[in-house]
């Protein structure tokens, strides 16, 4: 199996909280939204339909685990899930809580404001939610 080598702009965007049976789970260096992740460790893969019908299937089920996870630690009122691909073409899977009244409400996050990078309670604190609901 090729080595996966993850793009260097989502390894700088993100961090690692765990390794899923497919896919990594990455937390986005932006607080204003609860906002992770899911890249498949796979290489070359663009698009959902780049995967195998088993790889496929793996993404749904654990997109659908980790935003049950997601909703339950932030009592959100809506995940997105978005996969564009247009400025990071390897194919990764974003998971964002959104509720009525955040910054960027009922629009995109895409482009509104600057990120603001999480204080280390809040993340630690966030992540250890999060794991711990998987």
């Amino acid at each position: 199996m090729p080595i996966f080598n993850l793009d260097e702009r989502l390894a700088r965007d993100t961090t690692l909280l765990t390794r899923l049976g497919l896919c990594q789970l990455r937390l986005m260096h932006d607080s204003r939204w609860p906002w992770i992740m899911l890249v498949p460790q796979r290489e070359g893969i663009c698009e959902v339909f780049d995967m195998t019908p088993l790889d496929q299937t793996m993404l749904t089920f654990e997109t659908a685990m980790t935003a049950k996870a997601l909703k339950q630690v932030t009592g959100c009122d809506k995940i997105n899930v978005g996969a564009l691909g247009n400025q990071v073409r390897q194919f990764h899977q974003h998971l964002i809580a959104r509720s009525e009244g955040d910054a960027a409400w009922p629009g995109p996050v895409w482009g509104h404001g600057e990120a603001r990078p999480w204080d280390e309670p809040a993340r630690t604190d966030f992540t250890t939610r999060l794991l711990d609901a998987l």
